[in-house]
Protein backbone atom coordinates (compact mmCIF):
# COMPACT_ATOMS: atom_id res chain seq x y z
CA UNK A 1 0.00 0.00 0.00
CA UNK A 2 1.16 3.55 -0.74
CA UNK A 3 1.32 5.70 2.16
CA UNK A 4 2.59 9.05 1.18
CA UNK A 5 6.26 8.72 2.12
CA UNK A 6 7.62 12.42 1.62
CA UNK A 7 4.24 14.04 -0.17
CA UNK A 8 2.09 17.07 0.21
CA UNK A 9 -0.62 14.72 1.25
CA UNK A 10 -0.70 15.07 5.07
CA UNK A 11 -4.45 15.35 5.26
CA UNK A 12 -7.68 14.54 3.62
CA UNK A 13 -8.17 15.79 0.07
CA UNK A 14 -4.71 15.80 0.01
CA UNK A 15 -2.54 7.60 1.48
CA UNK A 16 0.51 2.54 3.09
CA UNK A 17 1.85 3.09 1.50
CA UNK A 18 2.93 4.46 -0.11
CA UNK A 19 6.58 4.99 -1.45
CA UNK A 20 7.15 6.67 -4.75
CA UNK A 21 9.08 10.08 -3.37
CA UNK A 22 7.26 13.13 -4.34
CA UNK A 23 7.58 16.97 -3.29
CA UNK A 24 9.08 17.44 0.43
CA UNK A 25 5.60 17.41 2.46
CA UNK A 26 5.07 21.60 3.03
CA UNK A 27 4.26 22.98 6.47
CA UNK A 28 0.90 23.74 5.32
CA UNK A 29 -1.67 21.65 7.19
CA UNK A 30 -2.32 21.66 10.70
CA UNK A 31 -0.86 19.57 13.87
CA UNK A 32 -3.59 16.96 13.64
CA UNK A 33 -3.12 16.24 10.17
CA UNK A 34 0.22 16.13 10.59
CA UNK A 35 0.12 13.55 13.57
CA UNK A 36 -2.06 11.26 11.12
CA UNK A 37 0.81 11.40 8.60
CA UNK A 38 3.45 11.22 10.88
CA UNK A 39 2.06 8.11 12.30
CA UNK A 40 1.46 6.13 9.21
CA UNK A 41 5.30 6.72 8.65
CA UNK A 42 6.30 5.79 11.69
CA UNK A 43 3.94 3.02 12.17
CA UNK A 44 5.44 1.52 8.31
CA UNK A 45 8.88 1.52 9.76
CA UNK A 46 8.28 0.07 13.31
CA UNK A 47 5.27 -1.13 13.84
CA UNK A 48 2.55 0.21 16.01
CA UNK A 49 4.00 -1.30 19.18
CA UNK A 50 7.44 0.74 18.93
CA UNK A 51 5.56 3.87 17.67
CA UNK A 52 5.08 5.90 20.52
CA UNK A 53 3.05 9.42 20.71
CA UNK A 54 5.76 11.26 22.02
CA UNK A 55 7.57 9.99 18.64
CA UNK A 56 5.20 11.18 16.42
CA UNK A 57 4.49 14.46 17.64
CA UNK A 58 8.86 15.18 17.46
CA UNK A 59 8.43 14.10 13.86
CA UNK A 60 4.97 15.75 12.89
CA UNK A 61 6.50 19.14 14.53
CA UNK A 62 3.58 19.40 16.98
CA UNK A 63 3.47 20.39 20.26
CA UNK A 64 3.27 17.38 22.85
CA UNK A 65 0.33 18.91 24.48
CA UNK A 66 -1.79 18.82 21.16
CA UNK A 67 -2.03 14.94 21.62
CA UNK A 68 -4.68 14.50 24.19
CA UNK A 69 -6.32 17.44 22.46
CA UNK A 70 -6.67 16.27 19.15
CA UNK A 71 -6.51 12.56 20.09
CA UNK A 72 -8.78 12.06 23.51
CA UNK A 73 -8.51 8.47 22.51
CA UNK A 74 -4.98 8.12 22.61
CA UNK A 75 -2.79 5.99 21.04
CA UNK A 76 -5.45 3.92 19.65
CA UNK A 77 -7.29 6.54 17.97
CA UNK A 78 -3.90 7.68 16.22
CA UNK A 79 -3.09 4.66 15.25
CA UNK A 80 -6.84 3.67 13.82
CA UNK A 81 -7.31 7.03 11.69
CA UNK A 82 -3.25 6.25 10.52
CA UNK A 83 -4.62 3.27 8.83
CA UNK A 84 -7.89 4.20 7.78
CA UNK A 85 -5.86 7.53 6.37
CA UNK A 86 -3.39 5.18 4.32
CA UNK A 87 -6.10 3.11 2.74
CA UNK A 88 -7.76 6.58 1.64
CA UNK A 89 -4.07 7.85 0.21
CA UNK A 90 -3.82 4.77 -1.86
CA UNK A 91 -7.19 4.33 -2.96
CA UNK A 92 -6.61 8.04 -4.58
CA UNK A 93 -3.13 6.72 -5.98
CA UNK A 94 -4.92 4.94 -8.38
CA UNK A 95 -6.19 7.52 -10.19
CA UNK A 96 -2.76 8.67 -10.61
CA UNK A 97 -1.18 5.96 -12.02
CA UNK A 98 -3.70 5.52 -14.42
CA UNK A 99 -3.43 9.32 -15.91
CA UNK A 100 0.01 8.62 -16.29
CA UNK A 101 0.20 5.52 -18.02
CA UNK A 102 0.88 5.86 -21.61
CA UNK A 103 -0.63 2.88 -22.98
CA UNK A 104 -3.60 1.36 -20.20
CA UNK A 105 -3.76 -1.88 -19.45
CA UNK A 106 -3.91 -3.76 -16.02
CA UNK A 107 -0.45 -5.03 -16.32
CA UNK A 108 0.52 -1.53 -17.08
CA UNK A 109 -1.57 -0.67 -13.62
CA UNK A 110 -0.09 -3.26 -11.59
CA UNK A 111 3.70 -2.33 -12.71
CA UNK A 112 3.02 0.98 -11.72
CA UNK A 113 2.07 -0.29 -7.98
CA UNK A 114 5.38 -2.23 -7.61
CA UNK A 115 7.56 0.05 -9.61
CA UNK A 116 6.65 3.06 -6.78
CA UNK A 117 8.29 0.26 -3.93
CA UNK A 118 10.83 -0.31 -6.37
CA UNK A 119 12.01 3.16 -6.67
CA UNK A 120 11.53 3.43 -2.83
CA UNK A 121 13.82 0.52 -2.24
CA UNK A 122 16.50 1.41 -4.27
CA UNK A 123 17.17 4.90 -2.63
CA UNK A 124 16.57 4.41 0.32
CA UNK A 125 16.68 0.96 1.41
CA UNK A 126 14.53 -1.76 3.11
CA UNK A 127 13.02 -0.07 6.06
CA UNK A 128 9.72 0.78 5.71
CA UNK A 129 6.90 -1.43 4.25
CA UNK A 130 2.76 -0.73 4.42
CA UNK A 131 2.04 0.66 7.39
CA UNK A 132 -1.78 -1.18 7.27
CA UNK A 133 0.44 -4.81 6.63
CA UNK A 134 2.08 -3.60 10.07
CA UNK A 135 -0.71 -2.71 12.06
CA UNK A 136 -2.48 -5.71 11.24
CA UNK A 137 0.52 -7.61 12.27
CA UNK A 138 0.94 -6.14 15.16
CA UNK A 139 -2.77 -5.51 16.59
CA UNK A 140 -5.06 -7.63 14.69
CA UNK A 141 -5.46 -9.87 17.73
CA UNK A 142 -5.24 -6.80 20.76
CA UNK A 143 -7.37 -4.18 19.10
CA UNK A 144 -10.39 -4.92 17.56
CA UNK A 145 -10.73 -1.34 16.33
CA UNK A 146 -7.78 -1.35 14.55
CA UNK A 147 -8.29 -4.89 12.71
CA UNK A 148 -11.75 -2.74 11.40
CA UNK A 149 -9.48 -0.09 10.60
CA UNK A 150 -6.93 -2.26 8.46
CA UNK A 151 -9.60 -4.17 6.58
CA UNK A 152 -11.50 -0.83 5.93
CA UNK A 153 -8.37 0.32 4.33
CA UNK A 154 -7.73 -2.39 2.09
CA UNK A 155 -11.24 -2.20 1.03
CA UNK A 156 -11.31 1.19 0.51
CA UNK A 157 -8.23 0.71 -1.71
CA UNK A 158 -9.57 -2.73 -3.41
CA UNK A 159 -12.89 -0.08 -4.87
CA UNK A 160 -10.77 2.34 -7.19
CA UNK A 161 -8.53 -0.40 -8.47
CA UNK A 162 -11.80 -2.81 -9.45
CA UNK A 163 -13.46 0.28 -10.91
CA UNK A 164 -10.25 0.76 -13.30
CA UNK A 165 -9.97 -3.10 -13.68
CA UNK A 166 -13.52 -2.71 -14.89
CA UNK A 167 -12.28 0.11 -17.23
CA UNK A 168 -10.12 -2.17 -18.92
CA UNK A 169 -12.76 -4.50 -19.56
CA UNK A 170 -12.21 -6.94 -16.73
CA UNK A 171 -15.96 -8.44 -16.32
CA UNK A 172 -17.17 -6.44 -13.06
CA UNK A 173 -18.26 -9.62 -11.39
CA UNK A 174 -14.72 -10.78 -11.70
CA UNK A 175 -12.92 -7.62 -10.68
CA UNK A 176 -13.51 -7.41 -6.83
CA UNK A 177 -11.20 -10.27 -6.91
CA UNK A 178 -8.62 -9.81 -9.16
CA UNK A 179 -8.06 -6.42 -7.19
CA UNK A 180 -7.79 -8.30 -4.29
CA UNK A 181 -5.27 -10.48 -6.22
CA UNK A 182 -3.32 -7.76 -7.05
CA UNK A 183 -3.37 -6.41 -3.73
CA UNK A 184 -2.24 -9.48 -1.71
CA UNK A 185 0.23 -10.16 -4.20
CA UNK A 186 2.19 -6.64 -3.68
CA UNK A 187 1.90 -7.02 -0.06
CA UNK A 188 3.16 -10.17 0.21
CA UNK A 189 6.28 -8.97 -2.38
CA UNK A 190 6.89 -6.00 -0.24
CA UNK A 191 7.41 -8.76 3.01
CA UNK A 192 9.79 -10.94 0.88
CA UNK A 193 11.84 -7.93 -0.86
CA UNK A 194 12.37 -6.71 2.63
CA UNK A 195 13.34 -10.11 3.84
CA UNK A 196 15.98 -10.48 1.35
CA UNK A 197 17.02 -7.07 0.94
CA UNK A 198 16.47 -6.70 -2.71
CA UNK A 199 13.81 -5.42 -5.66
CA UNK A 200 13.71 -9.24 -6.68
CA UNK A 201 10.68 -10.31 -5.20
CA UNK A 202 8.75 -6.58 -6.97
CA UNK A 203 10.06 -7.25 -10.27
CA UNK A 204 9.01 -10.78 -10.47
CA UNK A 205 5.44 -9.95 -9.53
CA UNK A 206 5.17 -7.17 -11.88
CA UNK A 207 6.45 -9.19 -14.55
CA UNK A 208 4.96 -12.65 -13.97
CA UNK A 209 1.31 -11.53 -12.82
CA UNK A 210 1.22 -9.06 -15.66
CA UNK A 211 -0.29 -11.64 -18.67
CA UNK A 212 -2.41 -12.96 -16.13
CA UNK A 213 -4.15 -9.63 -15.69
CA UNK A 214 -4.32 -8.40 -19.10
CA UNK A 215 -6.02 -12.25 -19.97
CA UNK A 216 -8.83 -11.24 -17.56
CA UNK A 217 -9.78 -8.16 -20.06
CA UNK A 218 -12.01 -8.64 -22.60
CA UNK A 219 -10.77 -5.09 -24.56
CA UNK A 220 -13.61 -3.43 -24.05
CA UNK A 221 -12.57 0.80 -22.91
CA UNK A 222 -8.96 0.29 -23.09
CA UNK A 223 -8.82 3.96 -24.05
Amino acid sequence: MDAGRGTAEAGDGKGTGEGDGGAPRPRTYGPRERMVFSAAQLIRRDGVNATGMREVAVHAGAPRGSLQHYFPGGKQQLVDEAVAWSGRYAARRIGRFLAALPEPSPSALFAAMVGQWIREYETEGFGAGCPVAAATVDCAQSAESTRRSAAGAFATWNAPLADALTGFGVPAAQAPALALLMISTLEGALLIARAEGSTAPLETVARELGPLLDGCATGRDRT
